[in-house]
């Protein structure tokens, strides 16, 4: 249970103690408060206060510490958190700079789409409608054209109960659809946990991997990243297994999953990877219930405090029928588009989307407001 905190409970903790601290008290003119708020990386947000939480055993307690406040707070902190501390703001105001992506130069100033090109029979959404190599190829075009910075594109299936293919088949499925667009100019993405798969697709001309196992599911995976030099996405499942939705038993799920994605950062700068060429992704729906869902987005600004861009991926994700009468797949524009314009004001840099020319209307609703209010 959540339980107000003091700074006397800050010098009481315990050596097995945790603090998160998340961005919170969004301000839109950040002009007319000077020094009492923070900006977000290089995005368009800023903030005036920390949502400071303290994880001890099963108690968390928190409080929302104005911008102003949060020297005194870290001094009554003892150094190992303090320490913790320090590191999540300086992860918060790191800028995140530019993905270089062949001749492609991605901004992440503002938030970026992600489209999705499912080259499979069964994907939960728009499985079979891109299996041919001539029809994925034409409307990964068409996602470029509407508005997508990066294509990511997937030879198989994620969905909960879906079965786990060759990776010859894989490679078969992605191949020619990724070196179809990548000579035609189109950053490309590999949705792939698969080694041999990253590979092909690289030397296909693929420029990022977007792993949901965060490189955990093929022991060949990181060397294949640090090698290729390129950026990769690591995703948060709870299972690094043949199926990435099972277990999702959290004690508290926003901060398990951030701790997991804290030391699968860690793990690949050890292994070779830049740490400039890190995107993490809080993986929603993999092995996580409404209410899970529901909280990481609630507190998607933590995982700003790990210093990598955030993709958030919603797109017609079950969540949505949830909350709307069990609405299918194919009826899920209005929550992906709401999900998405949420995750944008909270600094996202890439969304993950299917429906290109939609969401790209709605960020560019998002960025005229962000203008009118620091220009007014």
């Amino acid at each position: 249970m959540f339980q107000p905190l003091t700074r006397p409970d800050l010098g009481a903790a315990s050596a097995a103690a945790q603090i998160y601290c998340r961005p919170t008290c969004f301000v839109d003119r950040p002009h007319e408060l000077d020094d009492d708020c923070l900006r977000i990386a290089d995005t368009m947000v800023w903030f005036a206060a920390w949502h400071v939480s303290l994880r001890d055993g099963s108690t968390v307690k928190s409080a929302i510490v104005p911008v102003s406040e949060w020297a005194g707070w870290v001094a009554a902190m003892p150094d190992r958190l303090a320490q913790a501390a320090t590191a999540q703001r300086a992860g918060v105001a790191r800028p995140r700079g530019v993905l270089q992506l062949g001749e492609r130069t991605i901004r992440l100033n503002e938030p970026q789409l992600m489209g999705i090109l499912n080259v499979t029979p069964d994907s939960f959404s728009d499985g079979g409608k891109h299996v041919d190599t001539a029809a994925a190829t034409e409307a990964g075009f068409a996602m470029g054209a509407a508005g997508a910075a990066i294509i990511d594109v997937g030879g198989e299936s994620t969905r909960p109960g879906a079965p786990l293919i060759w990776e010859g088949d894989e490679i078969q499925r992605i191949e020619g659809v990724v070196a179809a667009l990548a000579r035609g100019g189109v950053a490309v993405s590999i949705d792939t946990r698969k080694a041999a798969v990253m590979e092909a697709a690289l030397a296909a001309g693929a420029h990022i991997v977007n792993d949901i196992s965060a490189l955990r599911y093929d022991e060949r995976a990181m060397e294949v990243v640090a090698k290729a030099s390129c950026p990769v996405v690591l995703m948060h499942a709870p299972s690094a297994k043949s199926d990435p939705h099972e277990g999702g038993d959290y004690a508290h799920v926003l901060f398990d999953v951030y701790d997991m994605l804290a030391e699968r950062v860690a793990a690949c700068i050890a292994g070779g990877i830049d740490a400039s060429r890190i995107i993490v992704d809080p993986g929603l729906g993999f092995g996580k219930s409404i209410g899970d869902n529901l909280a990481l987005i609630n507190g998607l600004t933590l995982f700003h405090t790990l210093g990598c861009p955030i993709l958030f991926g919603a797109s017609r994700k079950r969540m949505i029928g949830a909350l709307d009468n069990e609405a299918p797949a194919d009826q899920r524009l209005g929550g992906t588009v709401a999900l998405h314009y949420q995750a944008a004001a909270q600094g996202a840099q890439l969304l993950r989307v299917h429906d290109i020319a939609e969401n790209r209307q709605a960020l560019r609703i998002w960025r005229g407001l962000r203008d009118a209010a620091l220009t007014a």
